[in-house]
């Protein structure tokens, strides 16, 4: 009987162990987690479970009995810590030796942390559920959190804070905020949501002396000025998990470099979500996105199985902050022009062009789900690597979908 093992029990490893099955695997899967929570989503946790102080279970993405139902042997609260490709094995903290035939890596990715404040009380990063469990008790009225890094993580973070009544200062060392993966006409249009809201950002702003005191945090800010909080989250990204791969002698080029099929340099371990860095165009990308660790770890699964298809999946990300969402499809990075959809006055679609006019990417910003049906059709012009007359594009009476070709 084959034995194929999964490391990492995240949104990718459980949607692979799953998918295994789905294709008709039926040897041995072995998922091994190093949290003590079944495999579990997270976007929640810097969202709606920042909302309450009281305790709210992991939003689960499987449960013990579907895990039993379909043979799936989920080890928790252990990590793997020796890959030994030789004899195709793993061993885990705990002593424990799992042997494999293929392997998949789901190893995901970690914050980034600030060595100068390791051990240092009132000071939160977030990424796990039992971090967002103990975070969301210290969200108490009347409070004053300071959050270091305006990305994704740390304005979900502010939104949820300035909603339970605390006072909110964000500290940005960069000119904007979002400044890696959102275009500048949409950043602003967040930045001005936030600020409407009460939340205070400050970019172009570091903190250098940072103490901590019985009742909170000092920060010692570069323009003078000293920031008292209740409560410091450093949320200035993440980095890969790539630890186990880098034991084993594995290929790794900002993240674990899998090809595109997401297999390692060693054929019988593959890679997949925040963890790796696969072939995108002409380029290597890694991407923390919930979608793709989701598609990713299905795509692996098959490859793990003989299908040996290329990834292909146009990258997606979202976030929703108070009551709008902002999407982007694709990759901005080498569009050198861009054109403006105004769907009314709060929503609007930025689509980003190649020199040859060809979509690279859309971002969109509006109230509730009012972008995200342009955002998909989107998805599929990109993917069809569309060229439509920017007149077309810019109308928000013209249908995108009559845009799509029909071949």
């Amino acid at each position: 009987m084959q034995e194929f093992v999964i490391v990492g029990g995240g949104q990718c490893g459980a949607r692979a162990a799953l998918a295994l099955r789905d294709h008709g695997f039926a040897g041995r899967i072995t998922l091994i987690g190093e949290e003590r929570h079944l495999p579990y989503e997270r976007p929640p946790l810097s969202k709606e479970h920042l909302m309450s102080s009281e305790g709210i279970e992991p939003p689960f993405i499987v449960s013990s009995a579907v895990l039993a139902e379909r043979s799936i042997e989920m080890m928790t609260g252990d990590t793997a810590v020796i890959l030994e490709r030789e004899s195709r094995s793993v061993e885990l903290a705990s002593g424990r030796r799992v042997a494999y035939d293929k392997l998949l890596l789901a190893t995901g990715s970690s914050p980034r942390r600030l060595p100068s404040l390791e051990g240092m009380e009132h000071v939160f990063y977030l990424r796990t559920h039992d971090d967002a469990q103990r975070l969301s008790q210290r969200l108490v009225p009347g409070g004053h959190l300071a959050i270091i890094g305006a990305g994704f993580i740390g304005l979900e973070l502010a939104a949820a804070a300035r909603q339970r009544g605390l006072e909110v200062t964000v500290i940005e060392a960069q000119p904007r905020i979002l400044m890696r993966a959102v275009p500048e006409a949409i950043a602003s249009r967040v930045h001005a949501l936030h600020e409407s809201h009460g939340v205070r950002i400050l970019c172009g702003t570091s903190a250098g002396r940072i103490a901590a005191h019985a009742a909170g945090i000092t920060l010692s800010l570069n323009e003078g000025e000293v920031l008292d909080a209740t409560t410091l989250v450093v949320g200035i990204g993440a980095e890969p998990r790539c630890e186990l791969a880098q034991q084993a002698g594995l290929s790794v080029e900002n993240g674990i470099a899998v090809n595109a099929a997401l297999q390692t340099s060693d054929p019988a371990i593959y890679a997949a979500g925040d963890c790796c860095s696969f072939p995108y165009g002409d380029k290597r990308i890694r991407l923390e996105a919930w979608r793709n660790a989701q598609d990713q770890g299905a795509h692996a699964s098959a490859n793990m199985l003989g299908a040996e298809k290329p990834y292909e999946i146009i990258p997606w990300f979202w976030s929703d902050q108070y009551d709008f969402s902002l999407q982007i499809a694709g990759l901005a990075n080498e569009a050198t022009s861009t054109i403006t959809r105004q769907i009314d006055e709060e929503a609007v679609i930025l689509f980003h062009l190649a020199d040859d006019h060809r979509i690279l990417a859309a971002s969109g910003w509006g109230r509730g789900n009012r972008i995200a049906r342009d955002i998909k059709v989107a998805e599929m012009l990109i993917a069809q690597r569309a060229r439509p007359a920017p007149d077309a594009l810019s109308s928000a009476a013209v249908s995108l979908k009559s845009l799509l070709s029909r071949s």
